[in-house]
C-alpha cells in the first residue's frame, strides 16, 4: 500500500486571491499597512501564528493574535459570499479521482488550512470518500514540523518508504524530509522551483497528469535505495 499526502492551498486549490484579500482586511481593521501580495503568498502553508510571526515580527504577541482573528473573520465572510470561488488547479480533480480509484493507494491531506476549510472543499467536490486521513493546522504544529505526516502514516498504516508528500512550498518539502518520506514539489503553486529543490524536493512536477507515474517511480526509487 502507498500513501499519497496532498497539501491543499497552492497544490490542489488556487486560493491566493482570497488569502490576500483576507490579509488586507485584517491589517485594515487594526489600522496597519498590509503586507504586499508576494509577502502574503510566501507564508501560505504556515499556520496563522507562524505566518504572522513572519509578517509582523515587530508587533506584540497580542497584536499578532488580533491580526489572526481578524484574518479568520474575513476569510469566513469570504466563504459566505456566493461570488467567491477558489478554483482547483487544472487537472487536480481528474488526478485525484484516478489515484482514489487505485487499490494500492491511500490518499491524505496535510495542510495549514483549517479543518472547516477542508470539509468545505470536500463537500463541494464530493471527495469525502477519497481521503483516508485529514491533518490540519487545527490539531498540529505548523509546517515544517513532521507531525501531520507522521499522524497520517499512522492513520493509513503505511510506512515512510511508501509515502509521498505533494506540495508547492518549501514548508511542504522540509516537512516531508523531516518525516522521512518522498517529497514531490509542484511548480504551479506559490514557491519557486529552485526554492523547492533547495528545500529537499526529490522531484518536481509541472503537470498534474504526470503525478501518478511520478509517485510510483519515486517510491520505487526510495525502496531500491533503502
Amino acid at each position: 500500500m502507498k500513501l499519497v499526502i496532498f497539501d491543499c492551498d497552492g497544490t490542489i486549490v488556487d486560493s491566493q486571491n482570497g488569502i490576500f484579500e483576507a490579509m488586507v482586511h485584517a491589517y485594515g481593521v487594526l489600522g496597519k499597512v498590509p503586507p504586499k501580495r508576494f509577502e502574503t503568498i510566501s507564508i501560505i502553508g504556515l499556520s496563522l501564528p507562524e505566518a504572522f510571526a513572519v509578517l509582523a515580527p515587530g508587533e506584540s504577541e497580542a497584536t499578532r493574535r488580533e491580526l489572526a482573528q481578524q484574518y479568520k473573520n474575513a476569510f469566513v465572510d469570504l466563504k459566505r459570499d456566493p461570488a467567491h470561488h477558489e478554483p482547483l488547479f487544472p487537472g487536480a480533480a481528474r488526478v485525484i479521482e484516478i489515484l482514489a480509484a487505485r487499490e494500492d493507494i491511500r490518499l491524505g491531506i496535510a495542510t495549514g488550512k483549517s479543518k472547516r476549510g477542508v470539509v468545505r472543499l470536500f463537500d463541494r467536490e464530493s471527495w469525502h470518500d477519497h481521503f483516508i486521513t485529514i491533518q490540519t493546522a487545527d490539531d498540529h504544529p505548523s509546517k515544517p514540523h513532521p507531525s501531520m505526516i507522521l499522524t497520517a502514516m499512522a492513520d493509513a498504516d503505511v510506512g515512510p518508504s511508501r509515502t509521498v508528500m505533494i506540495g508547492d512550498t518549501t514548508f511542504d518539502m522540509e516537512m516531508a524530509r523531516a518525516a522521512g518520506v518522498g517529497a514531490v514539489g509542484v511548480t504551479w503553486g506559490y514557491h519557486a522551483p529552485t526554492l523547492l529543490t533547495g528545500a529537499g524536493a526529490h522531484v518536481l512536477v509541472d503537470d498534474y497528469a504526470l503525478l501518478p507515474a511520478t509517485i510510483d517511480q519515486l517510491i520505487a526509487d526510495i525502496e531500491a535505495a533503502a
